[in-house]
């Protein structure tokens, strides 16, 4: 049989298939038969940075600024009351997820200021979590903001987390950035255990009769992991940090390429809501059987076999590869 043994953030995994952070993670049940199933890890649901500032009040500074002008935008704000559980009850899920698993749980935090985030990275490895990872979920609206600044709070985030607990952390990104691998690299530097390519992005809608804004949820399909194969390849070799793969997996195949991409884990969250937590039995039973047939010994050994190291010029064939799709179109006739 196939080793599937990988390695990501220290740890050392059975297999590279990870549960991301999603709504199965919120129950210990769900976790148990992820576990069962063979999922190596999972990462928990988020804690959200809002849920950190409304007990000292501070996002209510930020609800009633504009509360006499634009009555409409005010809906955007969930009321985080009901939203989720609270910082101590999220604590205390990751207590009860590691008393009942066996495989490695990681916390994860999502917002983009240090704030509270010192604290609650504290909190949440003294919790017993293996890992922490940062998904920072910020979309700047402020003219007067530059990329650089923008940039640089992620890497302050980063750098004061790692300064502030010894469990590994991760940071999930979103992939809008100007110079993706000018970003990763500073990320790298300020500490990251772990790069994890890339954050979904909802975006809401307006329902025009009712003028209210109307969230949204569409599970991913394997076409989204394209973005992510792409970059994880160029980054592969050019930073220390791990890089992991979520969005866009489904199916063994999609495992692959996300090995052969570079990645040390690939992360499904669509796929499990999908199919339930019994899934990965099928996902590792598919992939012990395509790594069989094509006679690959090891996940280690297809680790970043499809990456652009071995490419003199990236830019350059980046460009024909582009050319090359532009040019394969042929009309029906």
């Amino acid at each position: 049989m196939p080793d599937l043994k990988t390695k990501y953030l220290g740890l050392e995994l059975k297999n590279p298939v990870v549960a991301s952070s999603g709504p199965l993670c919120k129950d210990v049940g769900a976790i148990l038969k992820m576990e069962d199933a063979g999922v190596s890890a999972v990462v928990l649901h988020s804690l959200f940075e809002e849920q950190i500032n409304l007990e000292s009040n501070e996002l209510d500074r930020f609800l009633s600024k504009d509360e006499n002008s634009f009555a409409e935008a005010l809906q955007y704000f969930p009321d985080m009351r009901g939203y989720n559980i609270g910082p101590d009850g999220y604590l205390e899920h990751i207590r009860k997820a590691k008393e009942a698993a066996d495989i490695p749980v990681i916390g994860s935090l999502n917002g983009v200021s240090t704030g509270g985030w010192i604290r609650y990275a504290k909190l949440i490895e003294e919790a017993g979590a293996d890992g922490l990872e940062l998904n920072v979920y910020y979309m700047p609206t402020d003219p007067e903001l530059t990329s650089n600044r923008v940039e640089q709070m992620y890497a302050d985030l980063v750098s004061h987390v790692k300064a502030s607990i010894h469990i590994p952390v991760a940071v999930k990104l979103g992939p809008f950035f100007s110079a993706i691998p000018n970003m990763a690299r500073r990320l790298d530097g300020a500490g990251a255990d772990a790069l994890v390519l890339f954050n979904r992005f909802y975006q809401p809608d307006f329902d025009l009769e009712a003028l209210e804004v109307v969230p949204g949820l569409a599970l991913s399909d394997s076409g989204e992991l394209l973005m992510r194969l792409h970059w994880v390849a160029v980054l592969f070799g050019k930073v220390k940090a791990d890089m992991a793969i979520t969005g866009g997996v489904h199916t063994a195949e999609d495992v692959v390429k996300s090995m052969m991409a570079g990645a040390r884990v690939a992360m499904t969250t669509s796929a499990l809501l999908r199919h339930g937590p019994d899934y990965p039995a099928k996902l590792i039973g598919n992939l012990i059987g395509w790594m069989e047939k094509h006679e690959y010994a090891s996940i280690a050994q297809m680790q970043g076999s499809m990456s652009q190291r071995a490419v003199a010029e990236p830019a350059a064939f980046e460009r024909a590869n582009y050319m090359k799709v532009l040019s394969s179109y042929a009309p029906l006739a």
